[in-house]
């Protein structure tokens, strides 16, 4: 990876990676339902506060609303009930990285990370040392005339992650984007993504199914139950930054494992009573 240059270097005075300012949260959920034209209770009562520079994993069993969630936050869908606040004022911008990479097949690596950009009116020209360095920053230097179909799975994903950090986003939004990769790949990219994050000092909310992964990444798992979705477990992962393989297998990430494995044990359990 290579340090930030001045176009995507975190603001000044921004956030420490897994701590809070202090002060307002970047982002508050207050009391959000939602509930889908067909009936279906997806989200009820869901309150979090997410404070700026912290990576917040939302785990829990299929069906949860963790995805909802996530969409809801980022203006792709609305509250049936509650609020989104945004207390530390209205300039969020957000990235989403999906759960498929959901590249345009015809277009180039550059293309496909160019978009946002291109949306906002931007010309290729004008954007061409930012869209490099996005790409440098997922280690896809010297592919930007690619196209997906020259490309791995890991490798689109990267795409995907520099797509989204191209309008350098204060909140950075994961759903799952790791979950269809092989394990090596997945370790790498978890790796890679921290790198990024600590460097940056985003937010960052990741959606997982993972405990370990969970566990690895985040400076706090949100464990949710479904039916309706609602948040019924908060874990600080008190674990230091930078975080490796000898992390993976300590104590203390073994410790964190099993409180984390408890928690979703018990939110399934608390689904199963309600069905």
């Amino acid at each position: 990876m290579k340090s930030p240059s001045p176009a995507l270097s975190p603001a000044k005075g921004a956030a420490a990676p897994g701590s809070a300012t202090g002060s307002d949260p970047l982002i508050s959920l207050r009391a959000v339902g939602k509930t889908f034209s067909n009936g279906t209770v997806a989200l009820e009562d869901m309150s979090l506060d997410i404070g700026q520079g912290e990576f917040v994993s939302l785990l829990g069993p299929s069906g949860c609303g963790k995805s909802t969630a996530l969409r809801i936050i980022a203006g792709l869908g609305d509250t049936t009930t509650g609020r989104i606040d945004w207390p530390a004022g209205p300039d969020h911008e957000v990235g989403f990285v999906f759960q498929e990479p959901t590249l345009m097949p015809w277009a180039t690596v550059f293309g496909n990370v160019f978009l946002p950009l291109r949306i906002k009116g931007r010309m290729a020209s004008q954007a061409r040392d930012e869209v490099n360095e996005a790409l440098a920053m997922v280690g896809l230097e010297g592919f930007a005339h690619a196209y997906p179909r020259e490309l791995s799975g890991g490798m689109k994903m990267r795409v995907s992650i520099a797509r989204a950090l191209i309008t350098r986003p204060k909140l950075l939004l994961m759903d799952e984007p790791f979950a269809a990769l092989d394990e090596i790949t997945r370790f790498k990219l978890n790796n890679d993504l921290l790198e990024l994050w600590q460097k940056f000092s985003w937010t960052v909310i990741f959606v997982t199914h993972s405990v370990f992964e969970s566990v690895y990444l985040s400076s706090r798992i949100v464990v949710m139950a479904a039916r309706p979705g609602r948040v019924v477990a908060d874990i600080d992962v008190d674990a230091p930054y930078p975080r490796g393989d000898a992390f993976r297998t300590s104590t203390v990430y073994n410790k964190f494992c099993r409180q984390t494995s408890d928690a979703l044990h018990n939110a399934i359990s608390a689904t199963m009573e309600t069905v």
